[in-house]
This record gives structure tokens, sequence and C-alpha cells, in this order.
């Protein structure tokens, strides 16, 4: 299960994320922010209470990074050790912009 929460500030858009984002739960989360890269000049994904992400999840962070490089970008914020350790494996903490 994955909640979802979306709020603009200006055209800055931030996504907290609490629960599992997996093959299950990032459909969801593709269709919650349909259209948010067009909006948004920056999306920052607060993943404080993310508990885990999958490749499927990874594919979708790293599919909206491609989508906001030409504007302000997406900024990842708050990753657990468990999710920091992911992202270093995989090497998306050397792709994208984790704060």
């Amino acid at each position: 299960m994955l909640n979802i929460e979306k709020a603009y500030d200006d055209s800055v858009l931030t996504v907290k994320l609490d629960g599992k984002l997996d093959t299950v739960s990032s459909p969801e989360l593709a269709a919650a922010l349909e259209g948010e890269a067009e909006k948004a000049d920056k999306i920052i994904f607060d993943m404080e209470s993310l508990k885990y992400i999958s490749s499927a999840g990874l594919r979708l962070v790293l599919s909206l990074h491609k989508k906001m490089s030409g504007k302000g970008g997406l900024i990842i914020k708050n990753l657990n050790e468990t999710n920091m350790e992911i992202f270093e494996f995989t090497g998306f903490s050397d792709i994208l912009n984790i704060e």
C-alpha cells in the first residue's frame, strides 16, 4: 500500500510517499502524477516514510527525472538508510539529485 500526498508551492510540486513503491503501487503513483511534469517547474519526492522501493518504483523515478531534466529537475529528499543503499547500489545516486 502506498499513500501519496501532493502539495504545490507556486510551481514546485512536493510528493510525500508513505508505504511501499512496488509493482502494485507504481501504476497508482504514475496515474497520480499524470501531467504534473508539464505543470511543475520542479518536483520534490519526500521519501521519509517510504519503507520500500522496487525496480518498478525506480523505473518510475528515472522516467520522471528524464521528463524534469529540462526544467528545475527532480529532487529526492529524506531517503532512509535502506532505500539510500538501493539508490547507491543501482547507481541512481549518481544520476539523481538526492538531498
